[in-house]
């Protein structure tokens, strides 16, 4: 792994301190390398949704609005293991 130093607000650290101390948590670079899992599932998700409805645009007038589309979406991650 590649250490890195980060800086965080007093706001985040007492989050950080937070949940170390539920014992969920080893370190608070648990804590850091867990978030960024979560925020690239979420970019993932958002960028697959993007060319989902352009692709829908792309062909026309769908009966499917985009609640459709998202669930659609996230079955599939769900089914590659990305979600």
């Amino acid at each position: 792994m590649i250490k890195k130093s980060i800086t965080v607000t007093e706001t985040q650290e007492a989050w950080i301190q937070t949940q170390l101390a539920t014992g969920q948590y080893a370190s608070d670079s648990e804590i850091v390398r867990e978030a960024l899992r979560e925020k690239q599932m979420r970019m993932a998700e958002m960028e697959r949704v993007r060319v989902a409805l352009a692709a829908a645009e792309e062909s026309g007038v769908s009966s499917f609005v985009k609640e459709d589309i998202r669930a659609d979406v996230l079955a599939e991650m769900r089914g590659d293991g990305n979600l």
